[in-house]
């Protein structure tokens, strides 16, 4: 059995953060786990409210795990605070968790802010070199890299920026771009891979980058390289915009309930 953990904020909706990954890893076969940073009171039509757990149970919750069952990988999704980014890669480095997906969760589609401005710091020196691979967004990659990014040229450019800060592989995510086209671009340190597709076009979509994170990690759980863990869990998102069902009142979530290919 192949074993994955997680390391995120619960979603109350279901649709997203620690729900969305451990809904991801069983699609995927993988035998899911967690430690949950924070809890939130959430739905589709946004965030009401947000409990952050204390750094010390944070990393209770991973030497528990870790200490017990292993992990074959492992992603971050929100991580909240500065504290709590330190608590995290120094559990990483203790465990040597070599097959680490970070996902830098900063803003909720809604809007609301999941990352504290003094942790972008934490995320950019602490955990990104202990990083396999890191999916930003545009907005995200924007911070990171610290340029606006307009583009496929720019989100090559701040692909190259986003790894020297020390990740193996950057997965720079285009779907907020404007176009018919949806552009991303995976860079190893040496050659961009451009997947390019049509755009999904739905309002049920939230949870997209904790299940391609998850997806990934899982991925890479079952032994697969980065490209090849990437595209699948590429694939497994976009047959999930497809299939989406309209739940809630608001913006919902994408459908879980698919069946990645090759699985």
């Amino acid at each position: 059995m192949r074993k994955a953990l997680t390391i995120a904020g619960s979603d109350s909706g279901g649709g997203a953060g620690i729900q969305a990954d451990l809904k991801t890893f069983t699609a995927f076969k993988v035998y899911g786990m967690s430690a949950l940073t924070a809890i939130t009171a959430q739905n589709t039509l946004g965030v009401q409210g947000v409990h952050v757990l204390p750094p010390d149970f944070v990393t209770a919750q991973i030497r528990s795990v870790l200490g017990d069952i292993g992990a074959d990988a492992a992603k971050t999704g929100m991580l909240a605070t500065a504290p709590i980014v330190e608590a995290v890669a120094r559990e990483a480095r203790a465990f040597n968790l070599r097959a680490l997906v970070v996902d830098p969760v900063m803003v909720a589609a809604s809007g609301d802010p999941l990352l504290e401005p003094d942790a972008v710091e934490a995320v950019k020196t602490l955990l990104l070199p202990l990083a396999l691979v890191v999916t930003p967004n545009l907005d995200e990659a924007a911070i990171l890299a610290g340029e606006k990014i307009r583009d496929l040229n720019g989100m090559k450019e701040a692909a190259r920026t986003i790894h020297a800060l020390g990740p193996g592989h950057v997965l720079v995510k285009g779907g907020h771009l404007p176009g018919p086209r949806v552009f991303d671009v995976l860079y190893d340190g040496r050659e961009f891979t451009v997947r390019e597709a049509a755009r999904i076009e739905t309002t049920n979509s939230h949870g997209t980058g904790c299940t391609l994170s998850a997806g990934i990690a899982a991925g890479l759980a079952r032994g697969q390289a980065v490209a090849t863990a990437v595209a699948a869990a590429q694939a497994y998102v976009a047959e999930g915009l497809r299939a989406a069902v309209t739940l809630g009142k608001g913006r919902g979530p994408l459908n879980h309930l698919v069946a990645p290919k090759g699985i």
